[in-house]
């Protein structure tokens, strides 16, 4: 019995670890745990971290660090891809009483209840086709109105930056009937959007034999979600007929996400990319031809290893000319264990120089944000108001991922309204 222990989750890096941490928070609830806020002190923590950056990693101790200031009894549990890929630093931590990797999730309850401190699960988390399910629909909560739904696990693309295939396996998901269950299941709590992510998100039905396309069409059908958004899929695996069923459905909205990283093709050649700088540009100007409001938002690293000012720019002039709405920009983390991490010495770009590169393209991303928020003033959007917002306020977003705020009115959370922007 564990006579009502409190248990917190500490969350960090993607929406897949927050979809992830949501489902083993309900296999705490259902055993007769209460949950309390990761600054609480609680009888159990559930540390699920992220190991994309050096600075992710660093995260991830400091919150280990953190709660067992809190409550040094603790049972702490370090899952996730910073344990999958760290095992070593994170299992000698003092005071961690379990490590679980990340194919080894959907035993953490059991592992707290067993309470052996020193438990270490780890092995291939794709080995026989494992796929942990996850979503975080929040039932009867009136302050949350969206839910991450992972659809996809892994990915076979050896990009030679990342260290996500260590962490994650190989390519793998669940079956289009199986999502739309889950999907049904978000909708009878009662929230009304749904954002579908993964690893590599467009490489749905690679073991199931089906298609991202034909996955998008089911869950279109599924009564009670008014709005689905894609996170992150590659250029290459973002076909026409993706974007035009986006277009021309509903329940989709024009919100695109895709990774550029570098706009030079030697560069992208270097990092096992499999798209051209051209493929990237079609992309968006197909979008742009049907959806001439959508929010696109473009990931890009600086400094990887041989970038040349020549490559630099040949990056910033591709984005200035497709013009996105907002640029994630990545300074170049060196990882262990990948190619990139191989590569001679002498191609390594000095601190200073990543640094003066990553500001460049943040003021880049400032002066496109500002000219997708100009080019929408005066429009009439529809809002999904989904919380609190500071100051006595409520917020929620558009359609196409424009931040609105109004004075609070519970009445109209998780309600969507057209509005004047």
């Amino acid at each position: 019995m564990n006579e009502k222990k409190k248990f917190a989750i500490v969350t960090l890096g993607c929406k897949l670890n927050y979809a992830e941490s949501a489902s083993m928070a309900r296999e705490y609830l259902k055993k007769g745990y209460r949950q309390t806020t990761p600054s609480a002190k609680a009888d159990v923590y559930i540390i699920n971290t992220c190991s994309v950056t050096e600075h992710a990693d660093k995260k991830s101790r400091q919150a280990i660090r953190k709660v067992l200031r809190q409550n040094p009894d603790a049972y702490v549990v370090v899952t996730g891809c910073s344990a999958q890929l760290r095992p070593k630093v994170l299992g000698q931590m003092e005071g961690v009483g379990a490590l679980l990797g990340t194919g080894y999730r959907d035993r953490v309850v059991d592992v707290t209840e067993q309470g052996q401190k020193g438990t270490v699960l780890l092995g291939p988390c794709h080995a026989d086709g494992r796929f942990f399910p996850a979503y975080s629909a929040v039932g009867n909560r009136k302050d949350r109105t969206r839910a991450f739904l992972k659809v996809q696990d892994g990915c076979d693309y050896r990009c030679t930056y990342c260290t996500v295939p260590l962490a994650r396996g190989k390519s793998r998901n669940i079956s289009i009937h199986e999502v739309v269950k889950q999907a049904e299941e978000i909708a009878a709590s009662g929230v009304k959007e749904i954002v579908l992510t993964g690893v590599n998100t467009g490489d749905f039905g690679k073991t199931t034999g089906e298609t991202f396309l034909e996955l998008l069409e089911a869950l279109s059908g599924v009564s009670g979600i008014a709005r689905y958004r894609v996170s992150s899929v590659e250029p290459n695996l973002l076909t026409e007929e993706i974007i035009r069923f986006i277009a021309e459905t509903e329940n989709f909205l024009p919100h695109f996400h895709l990774p550029l990283q570098s706009g030079s093709v030697e560069i992208l050649k270097k990092m096992r990319r499999r798209y051209h700088p051209q493929l990237f540009k079609e992309r968006i100007r197909y979008i742009r031809s049907l959806l001439p409001y959508a929010f696109i938002g473009v990931d890009v690293i600086a400094g990887f290893p041989g970038e040349t000012e020549e490559d630099f720019f040949q990056t910033y002039n591709l984005l200035k000319e497709v013009s996105p709405s907002f640029l994630h920009v990545f300074p170049f983390s060196l990882r262990p264990g990948t190619r990139a991490a191989e590569l001679p010495v002498s191609e390594r770009i000095k601190d200073n120089v990543i640094t003066e590169r990553t500001n460049q393209l943040s003021q880049l991303s400032d002066v496109l944000y500002t000219l997708f928020m100009q080019a929408n003033k005066g429009r009439k959007e529809e809002v999904l108001f989904e919380g609190r917002a500071s100051g006595g306020k409520m917020h929620g977003y558009t359609r196409n991922y424009i931040r609105v705020e109004r004075p609070y009115d519970e009445a109209k959370i998780n309600t969507i309204e057209k509005i004047l922007l």
